[in-house]
């Protein structure tokens, strides 16, 4: 029996009519969005689209490495998602009201090895995002990209994303300097002051091919939701979301599954070592768990952290554990593994495993509150 099989029946009560919002969706770039802003010195880091390799990863092709076939056919209808009346349409189809807004190239901006091109494509997608989709309305919650080649750099244009209009913060989830490192105070400040949520990804910042050969392509789609489980510790641990009290950070597309086991683990481990080393303290310097926090860490992952799913039930069922705040869902709009066009459907098979009350902060409520949409505004027809 698989998972779906035991689905509960549906209640009366649709959760697809509440008025969804979708912590999920993305944008098509134009192909040549980086290659006409670029200043010619660093034209050959352009980004110009994604190809799909024989061992499941996406590559980036970039400008002059690849020619496109020039189908004007399917190349509008890609950038048709791009026009706010389109994706109201879409929308409206799906029983949503508002959703948040990520690049799809640029997911992959942060494989660029320069740190002056990385920051000049950062600099030129959020330019784009803001004129094109979140100046149009603010059903829209578009993320800005952040450069963090150089950390020194990453508070700059978070706090120009936040006075340019955008509304979220969009961080790779792998950086090789890690996130509990002081370095990124400055940056962890700015994006606190700013009160933006921080998304990250499923995905970004690392080569996601993990393994090869046969199999590798389920083993490396899995390896890359470890992740989550990984940087949501390290924040809570580390003191990060201690710190910072106004931070939320948003895991995308990482699914929900892993909360609940993580937060029980996470919580074990804080409390044996810290026993550990009072057994010890005669025998140590510095302690093998640290800093001191005010509560457990898990505390710190209910409050700051969520993540978003398209479709999963184990996450659905695990609310009892994991608690129903952390939990957002997103139809990943237009990308082919979303939902769209059956998020009705599956919104309510899901919903069926937990009280409405639960389900309409999952499928609503969480992402209205963190991503701050305006409820009078999502109140009114569009």
């Amino acid at each position: 029996m698989t998972v779906t099989d035991s689905i509960p029946q549906s209640t009366e009560a649709k959760v697809s009519d509440i008025g969804l919002v979708s912590a999920d969706s993305h944008v098509n770039e134009p192909r040549d969005l980086w290659s006409e802003n670029l200043p010619p010195s660093l034209r050959s880091q352009a980004m110009q689209g994604l190809q799909s390799g024989e061992d499941g990863s996406w590559k980036v092709v970039f400008e002059g490495k690849h020619v496109f076939k020039k189908d004007m056919a399917s190349e509008a209808e890609r950038l048709s998602v791009l026009d706010p009346a389109k994706r109201f349409e879409v929308l409206r189809s799906e029983g949503i009201v508002a959703e948040t807004i990520f690049p799809t190239i640029g997911l992959y901006v942060w494989l660029l090895e320069d740190a002056k091109g990385g920051q000049a494509s950062c600099h030129i997608y959020n330019d784009w995002i803001y004129d094109t989709l979140q100046r149009a309305s603010d059903r829209f919650c578009c993320a800005g990209i952040i450069p963090t080649w150089e950390p020194e750099n990453a508070a700059v244009e978070v706090e120009r994303v936040a006075e340019q209009g955008l509304r979220a913060i969009m961080l790779p989830s792998h950086t090789e300097v890690a996130w509990n490192h002081r370095v990124w105070d400055p940056m962890w400040d700015a994006i606190d002051a700013a009160r933006l949520p921080v998304v990250m990804h499923q995905g970004t910042g690392f080569n996601t091919i993990w393994y090869r050969g046969p199999g590798a392509t389920v083993a490396n789609l899995v390896s890359t939701q470890t992740i989550a489980p990984r940087v949501a510790t390290l924040l809570a641990t580390s003191g990060v979301l201690e710190r910072h009290p106004n931070l939320h950070v948003v895991f995308v597309e990482f699914n929900t599954g892993w909360i609940a086991w993580v937060e029980e683990l996470m919580d074990y481990y804080d409390k044996v070592f810290r026993e550990y080393d009072e057994i010890r303290k005669d025998q140590q310097t510095k302690p093998t768990v640290y800093p001191d926090l005010a509560h457990p860490p898990s505390w710190y992952v209910q409050r700051q952290c969520h993540a978003t799913f398209q479709v999963d039930h184990i996450g659905m069922r695990n609310v009892p554990m994991s608690g129903d705040v952390s939990l957002m869902w997103g139809h990943d709009y237009p990308h082919e593994e979303g939902t769209y066009p059956n998020s009705r459907r599956l919104v309510d098979e899901q919903a069926a495993h937990v009280s409405p009350e639960q389900a309409r902060k999952i499928f609503r409520e969480n992402a209205i509150e963190v991503f701050r949409f305006d409820r009078k505004l999502l109140a009114q027809p569009f």
